[in-house]
């Protein structure tokens, strides 16, 4: 049904869209995904977003346990409506909730952040695994929770005076190396399944055509 209802709503956009959803589906991924860590600034939180999309990250994970994520429209330029964004806010312990949630779907977990069993961001070997990369807040950095949790560490080697990079940016330094050496490791099944690509052009097509819910409503009642 999925499939069907898919063609369906395929005849309410152009060729030149499913053409663009074609190929950005063929290079997206999930076996890396974000965990963003009680992230306050819009603009920061935005361009994480923004740099999620352009490197093909679709699934981000957002805990929200003092602050509030908030994306300024602006910076995020729409990318936002490309991604599957998760959010937990709903518990006591959030981050805790979502590690656990995260490892089940067969996640290590790996915090960015100093720490004595570290590695460098080079050499960060992505054959042992799917990898969730976990950013912690703008100041404080990343939870005592995240890091009791965490299986692994990793940094970003820097040869000045400055501690760390500002978060966007870091961001950015990571996903680019990743995900670079992730299309050049053949070894790695990095690439979307079918269920995993016809889920998310569902979404695509759902939040890019107007109306999409009474069309689907219409169609849904005309197959039984």
């Amino acid at each position: 049904m999925q499939k069907e209802l898919i063609n369906h709503l395929s005849q309410f956009v152009t060729e030149e869209r499913l053409k663009l959803f074609e190929k950005v589906l063929e290079n997206r991924t999930t076996y890396i995904t974000l965990v963003l860590e009680d992230i306050f600034q819009p603009q920061n939180a935005s361009a994480v977003l923004r740099t999620c999309d352009c490197f093909g990250i679709q699934h981000i994970h957002i805990i929200e346990n003092r602050n509030e994520f908030t994306v300024d429209r602006e910076v995020a330029m729409g990318a936002s409506k490309w991604l599957s964004l998760h959010k937990y806010n709903q518990k006591e312990q959030n981050s805790l909730e979502a590690i656990k949630k995260i490892k089940k779907m067969g996640y290590r977990i790996v915090a960015t952040s100093p720490h004595i069993n570290d590695q460098l961001l080079p050499e960060f070997d992505l054959t042992q695994g799917k990898a969730a990369i976990v950013f912690g807040s703008e100041l404080p950095g990343i939870s005592e929770t995240i890091m009791n949790e965490a299986d692994e560490f990793l940094k970003i080697p820097m040869y000045g005076f400055t501690e760390s990079f500002n978060i966007s940016v870091s961001a950015a330094i990571v996903l680019y190396q990743l995900s670079q050496k992730l299309r050049n490791q053949p070894e790695i099944n990095w690439k979307l399944s079918e269920e995993e690509s016809n889920e998310i052009e569902l979404a695509w097509l759902r939040a890019t055509i107007k109306r999409s819910s009474a069309i689907e409503k219409k169609f849904l009642k005309e197959k039984k």
